[in-house]
């Protein structure tokens, strides 16, 4: 992966063009939960996610405001949570948990300081690192397990968050679309996803997510991709296939877990997995796209 193909840098005009977009459905949608009568049954779920969207918008933009060292600070701190969530899903002992934890720093750091070494070399050090604890244990009964499930979770977690590094503006334009849509995919679901051809499940893996969630979601996602003036077929189709993999992905790990949510610290959400989960997927169909 060579600097030179570097989607520009982080810069000030994506944050520019994206703020008064998401304050103004930000605005709009404060107004709409205050006004949600009392016997609407999510009133409550639905005012905390809308705090949370509150505070997370702004952390998310300014990061990328301050210039690459900004967007590092952002994948490293959002990879280390989620790693160390996911390693409590998966069951991961503790070596595999520090090798997780190593890489969501290490992993956008690279992608920070010396992008050309994201090539094939990394994806070997990936690999062994994967392995090496279970390897150097002598686990006869589990290791193939642990050391599949360590390098699901680097490929899963720490290598899509270099996009936040490696991708520039589009990394902005991203986020912005990755939040809309998951916000259009609940809409299109209320709507439309309870009689009709539209009402049928995606997976079994989570039967709540229907075809009219999916048609929610592509709406939201173009809009709000031509909205911060980065619209353009193919990161659309990368963004809406993150928006629909990424959910499905995270359903299939929580349910072999046992688990409802990743977390319970993120009000109305869940963990923080539960709210990055299509973003990670989406960054890293979109520098499979463009970089």
């Amino acid at each position: 992966m060579s600097a030179a193909l570097v989607v520009g840098g982080v810069a000030g005009e994506a944050v520019g063009r994206a703020v008064p977009v998401v304050a103004g459905v930000l605005g709009a949608g404060g107004v709409a939960v205050a006004a949600l009568p009392s016997r609407v049954r999510m009133r409550a779920e639905l005012r905390k996610r809308w705090r949370t969207w509150a505070l997370a918008a702004p952390l998310f933009l300014g990061a990328f405001f301050v210039g690459r060292a900004g967007a590092f600070a952002l994948a490293a701190g959002l990879g280390v949570v989620a790693v160390g969530e996911y390693a409590r899903m998966a069951a991961l002992p503790r070596g595999e948990r520090a090798v997780l934890g190593v890489a969501a720093v290490a992993v956008p750091g690279i992608a920070w300081a010396a992008p050309d070494a994201l090539d094939l070399r990394a994806v070997a050090a990936l690999l062994i690192a994967a392995a090496a604890v279970a390897l150097f244990s002598g686990d006869a009964d589990e290791g193939f397990t642990r050391a599949c499930r360590t390098l699901f979770g680097l490929l899963w977690i720490p290598l899509p968050l270099c996009g936040l590094v490696l991708l520039g503006d589009t990394a902005v334009a991203v986020g912005v679309a990755v939040a809309f849509g998951d916000v259009g995919a609940w809409c299109g679901g209320t709507a439309l996803g309870r009689t009709g051809p539209l009402a049928r499940a995606l997976s079994p893996l989570s039967p709540d997510k229907t075809w009219a969630g999916v048609a929610g979601a592509a709406a939201a996602t173009a809009a709000a991709l031509a909205a911060v003036g980065a619209f353009t077929p193919v990161l659309w189709a990368a963004v809406l296939v993150g928006c629909v993999l990424g959910d499905l992905m995270e359903s299939m790990v929580k349910r072999e877990a046992g688990v409802k949510d990743a977390g319970t610290w993120l009000p109305g959400f869940g963990g923080l997995l539960d709210r990055i989960d299509s973003l990670l997927v989406a960054l890293l169909l979109t520098m499979a796209v463009t970089l």
